[in-house]
C-alpha cells in the first residue's frame, strides 16, 4: 500500500491544478451576497409567520479526493455518521461514497442578529477551524460547495482578519437556511440547495419532489448559478443514488459580461464550461483508478478502528476489556460518538498526568496533561458520562469548551473526557482572586458577550434545546485572548420545561423557579447568567461573608426610580479596578439593566437570549467615544 502514496499526492495535485482557474473568482451575486435577512420571531409578533429557529437539510454532494467518505464529512458538519446516512438513503455509516453521490445534511437554521448594519441573517452555525492554506473563499466554495459565502463569512467572524488567519482560529461558517413561511406553503422543511450550470427550476422540483411554484415562490423566477436557493418539500424525497460517476461543476469563473443565470452565458462560456467539464471527467478517471488502493487502505483502518473501538492507539483490544466487565450498553449509547472524537488510550492519559499526580490537577477532578505536544485538560469521571458526552456531541461553538476525546478504564469504572486547554483559567479567579492583571471594562463587556453568545447557541441552534443548569463564573474559562468559553456540561440537561424532585447547582445561582419547584428552562440559565454580569460589574463574591446573596442585594439597592440615583449608587457598587479607568456610564448602566431584567422572579419576564446579545452588543457600541486623536476613549460620566 505504502508504494501507491506518492500516486495519490499526484492525483490530489492534479485534482487541485484542474481546478485552480475557478478558486480565484467568484460570481458578482455571490460576492455581494452576505447573507439572507430574517425576522426573529420570538416575541411572537402577527406580522413574522417564519418560524426559527428550525431543524431542515442542506444537499451536498461527496466529492473528490477529500470528501467521499461520512467520516470526513460529517466531521466538516459537526454531526455523527448516522445523522447524515439516514436521511440520504444510504444503508450503513460505514459505507463508502461514490463521487457526486447526494447527501442531505441536517442543520438548524437560526435568525442570528449580527449587528445594526445586517441586522439579523438567516443561517446554520458551523464551526471550522482554520487549516494550512485556508481562506474565507475557499473553505466557503471547495469544502462547504458555495452553501455560504465568504463575504458572509467575514461578516458573522468580525473578529477575524481574512487576509491574517492563523492555523486553529475557529470561524463560524454559515451554512445560508431558510425557516418555512406557514402563511405561504404548508411545507415541512426548506432544504438549501445550491444551484448548478445544468439546472433549471423542472429539474430541481423533480429531484426533490417539489412544485415548481413553490420553488419560484419562495426564489423568484430567475436562478443563477451557483446560488442557494430554498426548496420547500412536505416530505424528505428518497434521493437517488448515482449509476456512474460525476464530476460536479466546478465553482464559476469571473465574468463581467455574464450575471451568472442559469439560462444566460454566451457561446465562449458554453465552450469553456464543456472544456472544464471534460477535463475534469479525464482526471477523476486517473483519479478513480488510484482513488480504489486508497479507499482499501482506508476501509481496513476504520475497519481496525471499529474493533479496538474505545481505547486508542495505544490501548488494548475491545475482547481484552470485555472480559474485564466493560458496560457494554455505556458502550452502545456512545458509539455515535467514535467517528467524531479521538479515542484516547488510558496508558496515554496516565503517562501525560504522572499517574493523575496532584501536581497536575487543575481543580476539581480535571488535570492538566500532554499528549503528543498537545496539551488537554483532563477530566476524571465515574461511568455517569453518558448523558455529558451525549449533550457534547451536538454542540459545536467557539464560546464552548470543545470536547477533543475521550477513554473507557473499566477496572476502577472511570472515564475520562479530554477537552481542549483553556489557558487563562476561569474567570472567578480573574475576578475574585488576586493577580497582578485586572479585567477592564472593555474586557468585562467582551466577556459578557461570548458567555450569551455560547448560551444562544445551546438555547436556539439545538433541537432539542440545551439548559446548562450551572452557569457560573468558575464555569467560564478564558482563552490566550481573553476570550470566553462556557465549560462544564455535565449537569447539563437536553429537553427543556421539565420538573425535578432532584435540585443540582451552585448556590448564589439558583434561579428562584427552579430551586422551589425543579423547572427547567432556558430561563434558568438566564437568571444565573445575570448574577454572572453582578460579578462582572461588581467584583463581588456571589454570597459574601455573613451570607448575603449577591442578586438580592442587587435588587434592592437598584429597586429606583431615578435614574440618577441608580448611577450614583452604580459607582459605589463598581469594582475598584473598574473606578480606576474612564469608562462608558452609558455602557455600565445598559449592562446593570440587563442583569437586573435577567434576575426577575418572573421566567416568563426575563429577557430571551436572543435579545440579551442585542442589548450587550449595543452595550459594547455605546462604550467607546472618538478622542480628538482618534482613538476610542472610555469616560464615566452620566449621561
Amino acid at each position: 500500500m505504502k508504494t501507491f502514496k506518492p500516486l495519490h499526492h499526484l492525483s490530489t495535485l492534479f485534482f487541485f491544478f484542474l481546478f485552480l482557474p475557478f478558486l480565484n473568482s467568484q460570481t458578482t451575486r455571490q460576492e455581494n451576497n452576505t447573507g439572507f435577512t430574517c425576522n426573529n420571531n420570538n416575541n411572537s409578533s402577527k406580522n413574522q409567520t417564519n418560524t426559527y429557529p428550525c431543524q431542515t437539510y442542506a444537499f451536498y454532494r461527496a466529492t473528490s479526493p477529500n470528501y467521499l467518505d461520512l467520516a470526513t464529512i460529517s466531521d466538516l458538519f459537526s454531526l455523527s455518521r448516522l445523522s447524515i446516512s439516514k436521511p440520504s438513503n444510504i444503508s450503513s455509516p460505514s459505507t463508502p461514497l461514490l463521487p457526486n453521490q447526494p447527501l442531505l445534511i441536517p442543520i438548524t437554521c437560526s435568525c442570528n442578529f449580527i449587528n445594526t448594519t445586517f441586522g439579523s441573517i438567516s443561517y446554520s452555525n458551523i464551526t471550522y477551524t482554520i487549516k494550512p492554506k485556508d481562506t474565507f473563499f475557499i473553505v466557503s466554495t471547495i469544502n462547504y460547495q458555495n452553501l455560504t459565502t465568504y463575504p458572509s463569512v467575514e461578516v458573522v467572524n468580525p473578529n477575524l482578519v481574512a487576509t491574517n488567519l492563523s492555523i486553529g482560529d475557529n470561524a463560524v461558517f454559515p451554512i445560508f437556511c431558510k425557516c418555512p413561511d406557514r402563511t405561504r406553503n404548508s411545507s415541512s422543511f426548506m432544504i438549501s440547495y445550491v444551484v448548478q450550470p445544468s439546472d433549471n427550476v423542472s429539474s430541481i422540483a423533480l429531484m426533490f419532489g417539489a412544485s415548481e411554484k413553490s420553488i419560484t415562490d419562495v426564489n423568484g423566477e430567475k436562478l443563477y448559478d451557483y446560488d442557494t436557493i430554498f426548496v420547500p418539500v412536505t416530505k424528505l424525497p428518497v434521493l437517488k443514488q448515482p449509476s456512474t460517476a460525476v464530476v460536479p461543476s466546478p465553482a464559476p469563473s469571473r465574468n463581467s459580461n455574464d450575471v451568472g443565470g442559469g439560462d444566460g452565458g454566451d457561446d465562449k462560456s458554453g465552450i469553456v464550461r464543456g472544456l472544464a467539464i471534460g477535463l475534469g471527467i479525464l482526471g477523476f478517471l486517473l483519479i478513480l483508478i488510484l482513488g480504489i488502493w486508497l479507499y482499501r487502505e482506508i476501509l481496513f483502518k476504520k475497519e481496525e478502528k471499529e474493533k479496538n473501538l474505545y481505547f486508542g492507539e495505544k490501548g488494548k483490544k475491545g475482547e481484552d476489556y470485555k472480559k474485564k466487565g466493560m458496560d457494554v450498553n455505556f458502550m452502545a449509547n456512545v458509539s455515535d460518538c467514535l467517528d467524531k472524537y479521538r479515542v484516547f488510550g488510558f496508558d496515554e492519559l496516565v503517562e501525560a498526568t504522572d499517574g493523575f499526580d496532584e501536581s497536575f490537577l487543575i481543580q476539581g477532578c480535571v488535570y492538566k496533561g500532554e499528549i503528543d505536544g498537545q496539551v488537554y485538560a483532563i477530566k476524571k469521571m465515574k461511568w455517569n458520562a453518558y448523558e455529558e458526552l451525549k449533550i457534547l456531541q451536538k454542540v459545536n461553538h467557539g464560546n464552548l469548551v470543545k470536547l477533543e476525546g475521550f477513554c473507557i478504564e473499566p477496572e476502577e469504572s472511570n472515564c475520562y473526557l479530554v477537552y481542549e486547554y483553556v489557558e487563562n483559567g476561569s474567570l472567578y479567579s480573574w475576578l475574585h482572586e488576586d493577580k497582578n492583571e485586572k479585567l477592564n471594562w472593555v474586557r468585562r463587556l467582551r466577556i459578557a458577550i461570548d458567555i450569551a453568545n455560547g448560551l444562544l447557541y445551546i438555547h436556539e441552534h439545538t433541537r432539542p434545546k440545551v439548559v446548562h443548569k450551572d452557569i457560573k463564573s468558575s464555569n467560564i474559562l478564558l482563552d490566550s485572548n481573553m476570550r470566553a468559553k462556557i465549560a462544564n456540561f455535565g449537569l447539563a440537561k437536553s429537553g427543556i420545561n421539565a420538573i425535578t424532585m432532584h435540585i443540582v447547582g451552585t448556590q448564589g445561582y439558583i434561579s428562584p423557579e427552579y430551586l422551589t419547584d425543579g423547572v427547567v428552562s432556558t430561563k434558568m440559565d438566564v437568571f444565573s447568567f445575570g448574577v454572572v454580569l453582578l460579578e462582572l460589574i461588581s467584583g463581588k463574591e456571589v454570597i459574601d461573608e455573613e451570607g448575603n446573596v449577591l442578586w438580592a442585594r442587587a435588587i434592592k439597592t437598584f429597586e429606583v426610580k431615578s435614574e440618577q440615583e441608580k448611577a450614583k449608587r452604580l459607582k459605589e457598587w463598581l469594582d475598584e479596578a473598574i473606578l480606576k479607568e474612564t469608562c462608558s456610564m452609558e455602557s455600565l448602566m445598559g449592562v446593570l439593566s440587563v442583569a437586573i431584567a435577567c434576575l426577575h422572579r418572573d421566567p416568563s419576564k426575563r429577557p430571551s437570549i436572543i435579545d440579551i446579545v442585542y442589548s450587550l452588543t449595543k452595550c459594547e457600541e455605546n462604550g467607546f467615544e472618538l478622542s480628538d486623536d482618534g482613538f476610542g476613549t472610555q469616560k464615566l460620566v452620566a449621561r
